[in-house]
């Protein structure tokens, strides 16, 4: 293994290890503490650090780790969905910002289309569980899941990630090299 690949898995295995504990921080905050989306900003942050490939992977098995280590995410169907949405994001966030140019506007870019294809992942894989379960996922309930009810994170995740890969590339100038 050479010293990026080693690099990738340490920066993964931070992101993966903020998975299991950003949500006891925002749980702290009363009304929207899990609007805040704890678990989506290790993931995304992933994509653009250390790549899709170990992005989508910390992404897939952070709610697993997190539902067997706390309880939470409850499994079905919270969490099974969570894992096909924090994939998405990892894996779509890392390949955008790896093709496209590194510039600023390039990090909102791939930031934006992965939480867009990761919420219409979510509402896909969501559909078709609770279709098996017999329960019904509704048009409605898409949109106050993907969007409405999460607005504080989508600000949150907009806000703050962009300056986070900014700030993680100018500490460590050999992230830009990681393509």
């Amino acid at each position: 293994m050479n010293s990026s690949n080693i690099r990738k898995l340490v920066l993964s295995a931070i992101c993966l290890a903020l998975c299991m504990v950003l949500p006891f921080l925002t749980g702290q905050i009363p009304e929207i503490g899990s609007m805040l989306s704890p678990m989506h900003i290790p993931v995304l942050l992933c994509g653009f650090i250390a790549g899709p490939v170990w992005a989508a992977i910390i992404g897939a098995v952070a709610p697993l780790l997190r539902f067997v280590l706390f309880g939470m995410p409850p499994l079905f169907p919270t969490g099974l969905a969570m894992c096909f949405e924090l994939a998405t994001y990892g894996l779509i966030s890392g390949m955008l910002y790896a093709k496209l140019p590194r510039k600023t506007v390039n990090i909102y870019v791939s930031l934006v289309l992965a939480m867009l294809v990761g919420r219409v992942v979510w509402g896909v894989v969501s559909f078709i569980l609770l279709g098996i379960s017999g329960s019904g996922f509704t048009w409605s309930a898409f949109l106050a899941g993907a969007f409405t009810s999460a607005v504080p994170g989508i600000i949150l995740h907009i806000v703050l990630i962009p300056v986070l890969v900014m700030a993680l590339e100018r500490a460590l100038p050999w992230l830009k090299n990681t393509k």
